[in-house]
Formats: C-alpha cells, structure tokens, sequence
C-alpha cells in the first residue's frame, strides 16, 4: 500500500487516522487551552513548544508530562484536566479540517479501503468531531485514550485489527506525530506521516515513517483502488 506503482491488493485493507493535526488542523485550540489551564490552576503555564510535544497523548498522562515533578500529584493534574476541558470546548468552534480531507476519505473509501480512528481525544471529543464535520460514516473502527492505553502503546492499533480481522500486512497508520510512528511501529505496521502537523518531515522519516506528505490529498498516491472495486 505504499507503492503508488504497486499493483493493488486484493484482501481487505485498513486506514487507521490520528486525529488532531492529521484530520482536524486543532493545534492552535490545544495549546491555548492547555495554557489557560495551567493559568487557572495557578501553575506556570507551558510553551508553545512544550504543549505541542505532548500532543497525540491521553490528557491524563501530558498533563503529568508538562508539570514540574514537584508540581505534579493528583489535585494539581486533575486541577489542570478540568481545567483544559473546559477551555478546549470553548476553542473547539475554532477547528477546521485540513484541506480535502473530506474528499480525500471519500475517494479512498470508493477505492474500497476500510478506515479508522486512532487518537489521544476522549470518545466524547472524537464523537464531536466526527458530528460537526459530519465524518461519521468514512470510519468502521475507533480507539481513543479513555477507552485504551495512550500512544505510543501499541494497543489501540491491534484492538482496531483484532476488531476488523486485518494483518498487520493489511494495515497503514496515518499520523502527524511521533507518538504516531512510534505506535505504528510497536504494531509492526508501516506508518505515513503528515508534515502539516506538530512533527516535522525528518523526525517523522527518523521515527521510522515509510513517507512524509505535505497534503492530505497525497495520501491517494499511496492508496490505489483495490482490486474488487477497480
């Protein structure tokens, strides 16, 4: 599935997408609510740079990762959740999805590949973002980090497999941070990043994706139509 000149498969094939940054172009929203949040919990609030290294995890385990060791028992992370939840609902009417995304699902699911989600959003955040873009029905399968281990843990990928009856052969994860790769990776499964997200290229290649694209719509050079539905 990573050959563009490669003769299409015939067995099933599935597509396992993150979320924010690969999908939805959310970074922006994710950084201000989580400085908000520091903010309101009267801890010093992260960087920039610090808050979009940790995107792509539960919001459990990157708020302990941007506190202080000193600062991080139990009432100051969940002071720091509660208060990200409620300013990320506040900057969700913000996100957008990236360029022909919607488009780019639909061919692919015309070409006949079988697609889901993979992503450290709550299912509540996920399901909202699937009913305000109206993305539902592109997705058979989702894994999100209240419903299983958090990225890079490899189980919401062979929970997505197991669920579908694909091989790690039929399998592709797409995604636009390490935590991506590095999942994907603990499966056995190729991954493909996206460079318009929070890693770059060369970090992404380094982490052991197959290829780096710059757009959404690329990702139909690598996906040909399957056989059944040629």
């Amino acid at each position: 599935m990573l050959k563009s000149d490669s003769m299409a498969p015939s067995l099933p094939q599935l597509i396992l997408f993150d979320c924010d940054g690969t999908l939805t172009n959310s970074h922006g929203s994710i950084v201000t609510a989580m400085q908000q949040a520091f903010d309101g919990a009267g801890l010093i609030k992260p960087s920039d740079a610090e808050v979009a290294s940790i995107i792509g995890l539960s919001l459990h385990r990157a708020v302990v990762a941007l506190l202080d060791k000193e600062q991080a028992d139990e009432a100051a992370v969940e002071a720091v959740c509660a208060g990200y939840r409620d300013a990320y609902r506040e900057a969700e009417q913000h996100i957008r999805l990236f360029v022909d995304v919607r488009e780019t699902l639909e061919e692919l699911r015309k070409r006949g590949y079988w697609m889901g989600v993979v992503t450290g959003k709550s299912l509540a955040g996920l399901l909202r973002v699937l009913e305000t873009f109206a993305l539902s029905e592109y997705f058979m399968v989702m894994r999100t980090a209240d419903c299983t281990h958090s990225k890079p843990d490899p189980a919401m990928v062979l929970e997505c497999m197991h669920e579908m009856g694909v091989s790690a052969g039929q399998t592709v994860v797409v995604g636009d941070a390490l935590f991506d790769v590095q999942m994907a990776r603990a499966a056995s499964v190729p991954a493909i990043g996206v460079s318009f997200g929070v890693a770059e290229s060369c970090d992404l290649m380094d982490a052991g994706a197959k290829v780096v694209v710059d757009d959404f719509a690329a990702l139909l050079d690598y996906f040909p139509a399957l056989q059944d539905h040629a």
